[in-house]
C-alpha cells in the first residue's frame, strides 16, 4: 500500500512542520506578504494529493508569516508572464491552481486556516478551501480577480464562496473586488472566529490538535460526505450518508467510544 510519510517531508517553497499529528504550512515570503508562484502552486497541489496516503499527520494548519497570510499570485512571477502566454499555457496554469484547492478539499485531514493581515486573490482561496478558518478584526479579505480585469470565477470562488456565506454577498463582493474587513467576515460567515494577532496560531494549533485527537476516519469521511453531497439531490444525501455512518460504525473507534461512554471515561481515538 502507498504510504507518504508527511513529517519527513522537506518543502521547496513555504515551511512545513510537523508537531505531533498536527502540520503546519507555513507561506514565508514575508517581504511581498506571501504571494504564490508557479511553483508553490504545484508544490501546494502535490503536497494535498500526497496527505492522502499519510497515517501521521491527521490535521494540518495553514497561516502566513510576517502578520499576514497572503497577498494572492506574485505580480511579478505570475501576473505578468500570463499576459505573454498564448491560451494553452493559460489553461494550462488556472487548472493548477483550481487543482490546488481540490486536492485541498480532497485530503482527509481538517484544514484550519489561521489567517491575520492581507488575505487576497488566491489566498481567500486557500482559505476557502480550508475546513475552518480563525481570523483577526485587523485582517483584510478581498477577492481580487475583477480588480485585474479578470472573472471573479477562480480556483472554484463561484462555488465556494456562495455556499459559506451566500449567493447575494459572494455576488457583491466576487463583482466588486473590495477588501472585507475581519470582524465582517466573521459576520458573513468566512471566519469561524476572531482572535487576537498574537493568539492567532496558537488558537489554531489549538484546534488542530483537537481535532487531530478525534474520531479521525470519521472527520474523514464528514468531510467526503461534505465535498461529495454538494451535486446530489436529498434522497441520494440520505442514502449516502446512511453508507458512509455504517462504515464508521464498523470502526474500532466507535467501539472505544461506546465502552468509554460505558465506563465514564473520555474515549481515546486512534483512527482505525
Amino acid at each position: 500500500m502507498r504510504e507518504f510519510k508527511a513529517s519527513e517531508y522537506k518543502a521547496t517553497h513555504f515551511d512545513w512542520q510537523v508537531d505531533g499529528k498536527v502540520a503546519t504550512l507555513t507561506l514565508n515570503r514575508p517581504e511581498r506578504k506571501n504571494p504564490l508562484t508557479f511553483d508553490s502552486y504545484g508544490e501546494l497541489r502535490d503536497l494535498f494529493l500526497n496527505l492522502a496516503y499519510a497515517n501521521d499527520v491527521k490535521s494540518v494548519v495553514i497561516t502566513g508569516s510576517g502578520g499576514n497570510f497572503c497577498s494572492g499570485g506574485d505580480v511579478h512571477e505570475i501576473i505578468g508572464p500570463l499576459t505573454k502566454m498564448p491560451m494553452p499555457g493559460l489553461l494550462e496554469f488556472c487548472r493548477m491552481t483550481g487543482d490546488a484547492v481540490k486536492a485541498m478539499r480532497q485530503a482527509p485531514q481538517p484544514i484550519v486556516a489561521a489567517i491575520d493581515g492581507i488575505c487576497a486573490g488566491a489566498g481567500t482561496m486557500l482559505g476557502c478551501a480550508s475546513d475552518i478558518r480563525l481570523g483577526t478584526a485587523r485582517s483584510k479579505v478581498a477577492f481580487l480577480f475583477v480588480r485585474v480585469g479578470l472573472a471573479g470565477a477562480d480556483m472554484g470562488a463561484c462555488s465556494l464562496l456562495p455556499r459559506m456565506i451566500g449567493l447575494s454577498r459572494a455576488s457583491e463582493l466576487l463583482l466588486t473586488g473590495r477588501a472585507m474587513p475581519g470582524e465582517e467576515a466573521e459576520r458573513f460567515g468566512y471566519y469561524n472566529s476572531l482572535h487576537a494577532p498574537e493568539d492567532l496560531l496558537a488558537n489554531a494549533t489549538k484546534l488542530a490538535h483537537s481535532l487531530a485527537n478525534g474520531p479521525t476516519f470519521g472527520h474523514a469521511m464528514t468531510k467526503k460526505m461534505l465535498w461529495q453531497e454538494w451535486n446530489m439531490g436529498l434522497g441520494e444525501c440520505i442514502e449516502a450518508e446512511a453508507q458512509a455512518q455504517s462504515i464508521c460504525m464498523a470502526t474500532k473507534d466507535f467501539e472505544r467510544a461506546y465502552v468509554a461512554f460505558a465506563n465514564k471515561q473520555s474515549p481515546v481515538f486512534e483512527g482505525n
